[in-house]
């Protein structure tokens, strides 16, 4: 039993060996894992350690453990005991009755702390979780569109591999790849296959919880619990699902406390050999504003990515597209469209519906001349339509260097050259401002557009093969 003058002396202990592991670790890991710990129980030599649930137990005993000894046995204290506990600290009047809930299991000087799961643990993998019900996972994650599914995704050489991937994950009884992460453009599919996948676990294992999210909901989210300060509920529901699909994770980046505990929920669900998809409009190497450790974990798994379609690819969409319709269309309008409107699978099939629905309410036929005359606009737009991705990743392939070199600080002149040709292009070939090419290229200022275009004009005047080069790269984006 410990006296107040042993209390006393332990509560100061215990703040400043707080202080020491957030010294340590850094604030991300002391919020998420170290914070919620408190003093539960005190002896004359020994201590108990309270955290909230089995899972921070078993985190802490694996990552933190061996700190947390080391520091503790600076203090004189030989004994350390971390457990469930209800969440009260100690105090000089209780040191007669624990706290903790479940039975510790001491850590002396000299052994591993390992504290596994008890055996009333009642799942599996010793995680005390409330189960995320069907409620909670429809009020947060998105709702799946019945008209999403791979029945009605059409596959062609662009997407063949993702499809695939897709099948695989969606269709096996274990993880097959952890993460699955899926990349291209926008309008290629990507959250055509998230939606897929889901339907298709929930067909073949209806118990199976799926949720289906967008970054930004996650990120809302996480704001929220951090508001109302509840984030172990946040915690505890992410985690505990079967299959968690992020979408548009690349709306996370430059995010660092949603960046935070995506990371450790990520971490949590692979550990527990739940199934990870996510989708972003670039790979994670490519990513501007992901931390390296988040990155790294991106890309342990499967990686897909799907292409911008070609032209057999698309007239496949559209004929698809028409027999779910019930339309008997032009072969001719379905080539033309298929040619000209190259930008995205979206885009393609919002034509073919402004088209159907015009003979509908009008009673025209559709014919070539038609079609030019109602999508004047769309048509317009994808013959001039370029955008600086695609200006930094045709110039990247054809100097042979990385896409990421564009957005790095690398001043190697076999780096910096292209990357002034990149930002010569988007000057010339898109309508953005300076500043935002600038942002497009690592967060550049408007200042090193501008010297960036000069040096480039001064170039093509007196090298014949750099002005060659330019005005094929003009020709391949078609400006």
């Amino acid at each position: 039993m410990a006296t107040p003058e042993v209390y006393d002396t332990r509560t100061t202990q215990w703040q400043r060996i707080r202080g020491k592991l957030r010294a340590e670790f850094g604030d991300g890991v002391f919020r998420s894992w170290l914070k919620p710990m408190m003093l539960s129980y005190i002896d004359d030599d020994s201590v108990t350690i309270g955290v909230p649930t089995r899972f921070m137990r078993d985190r802490v005993n694996a990552l933190y453990g061996d700190r947390l000894r080391a520091l503790w046995s600076a203090e004189d204290v030989l004994l350390v005991n971390v457990v469930v506990s209800s969440g009260v600290e100690a105090r000089p009047a209780q040191a007669k009755q624990p706290a903790p809930t479940d039975t510790p299991e001491p850590l002396t000087n000299g052994e591993p702390l390992n504290l596994g799961p008890t055996p009333s643990d009642d799942r599996p993998d010793g995680i005390d979780v409330a189960a995320p019900t069907d409620e909670w996972i429809s009020s947060v994650g998105g709702s799946l569109d019945q008209r999403l599914t791979f029945d009605n995704f059409v596959v062609g050489k662009p997407n063949q591999f993702a499809h695939a991937a897709c099948r695989r994950v969606a269709d096996a009884d274990e993880v097959a790849f952890n993460p699955l992460f899926l990349y291209g453009p926008v309008g290629m599919g990507k959250t055509h296959l998230m939606h897929a996948i889901a339907w298709q676990i929930r067909q073949r294992n209806p118990q199976r919880r799926v949720l289906y999210i967008s970054a930004e909901t996650f990120m809302y989210q996480f704001i929220r619990a951090v508001r109302f300060r509840d984030t172990m509920a946040f915690k505890e529901q992410f985690r505990s699902v079967d299959v968690l699909m992020v979408d548009d994770v690349q709306f996370i980046c430059g995010r660092e406390s949603t960046q935070e505990e995506f990371f450790h929920t990520f971490n949590a669900l692979v550990d527990q050999g739940r199934q990870v998809v996510i989708s972003a409009d670039k790979s994670p190497s490519d990513l501007e504003g992901l931390e390296e450790r988040l990155r790294s974990r991106l890309g342990w798994g499967l990686v897909a990515d799907l292409h911008p379609t070609d032209y057999e690819l698309r007239l496949s969409i559209l004929e698809a597209k028409a027999d779910q319709l019930g339309l008997a269309l032009p072969k001719s309008v379905m080539e033309f469209l298929a040619h000209r409107i190259s930008s995205s699978v979206r885009e393609l099939e919002g034509a073919l519906n402004r088209l159907v629905a015009h003979a509908e309410l009008v009673g025209r036929e559709l014919t070539i001349e038609a079609t030019q005359e109602l999508l004047r606009d769309v048509l317009r737009a994808n013959d001039r339509r370029v955008t600086i991705d695609d200006i930094q990743r045709r110039v990247a392939e054809h100097y042979n260097i990385r896409l990421a070199d564009m957005s790095s600080p690398r001043r190697a002149r076999a780096v910096a050259r292209p990357r002034q040709i990149a930002m010569y292009l988007a000057k010339q070939l898109t309508t953005r401002s300076l500043p935002e090419i600038g942002r497009k290229f690592g967060g550049r200022d408007h200042t090193t557009v501008m010297h960036a275009v000069r040096k480039v004009d001064e170039l093509q005047s007196a090298d014949r093969g750099m002005q060659e080069d330019i005005e094929m790269l003009r020709r391949m984006l078609g400006g």
